[in-house]
């Protein structure tokens, strides 16, 4: 286990910022509960400072996870973001989108979202930019990259898509064999 590099810390915190923007000095600078970025093997870890130092006590190949697993860097160097950081995104989203009760299903199955099945969604999303998907009830169900503007999606027709499903908690399921294999 160790702290994130300054080149891997740069990735991470640029793919957390798609999703909560300037939110993320939140993330990190929490001066009553302090957390740290680290790694293991190739999964980033986010993890409370005590326990960081605790887990020093326990030899690497012996030590599985320490903290909440954010995401993985490819053997190419690109990071990606599991469904296991929903918690930590979904708490300083920037932008979010609320689905229907008729879109969960279809979503928590792997697909898109389309325009019939958005219930409400925050004003002025950009495209391409990263959004918190929720059920109508506030339960955060994923999160994704919006395919169109706000401004747009009003005079779309409703099989149009909106989202582009990056990760969501079906993937617990489905994935449950591989999602926390080292």
């Amino acid at each position: 286990m160790r702290s994130l590099t300054e080149e891997e810390a740069k990735t991470v915190f640029e793919k957390l910022a798609v999703y909560v923007g300037r939110n993320i000095s939140l993330i990190v600078d929490d001066a009553e509960d302090p957390h740290s970025f680290v790694v293991q093997k190739n999964r980033v870890f986010y993890a409370r400072r005590r326990l960081e130092k605790l887990s020093t006590n326990f030899a690497r190949k012996n030590l599985m996870s320490v903290g909440t697993c954010i995401g993985k860097f490819t053997n190419h160097g690109k990071f990606i973001l599991h469904i296991t950081a929903l918690d930590l995104i979904s708490k300083y989203a920037k932008y979010k989108l609320w689905v229907k009760p008729n879109g969960e299903m279809p979503f928590l199955y792997g697909n898109n979202i389309v325009k019939a099945h958005i219930g409400k969604m925050s004003d002025d999303i950009p495209e391409h930019t990263g959004v918190v998907i929720y059920s109508m009830n506030d339960t955060p169900l994923g999160f994704g990259l919006t395919a169109r503007a706000t401004a747009e999606v009003r005079a779309l027709d409703p099989t149009t898509l909106v989202a582009l499903r990056q990760a969501d908690i079906g993937e617990y399921l489905r994935s449950e064999e591989t999602l926390f294999v080292t």
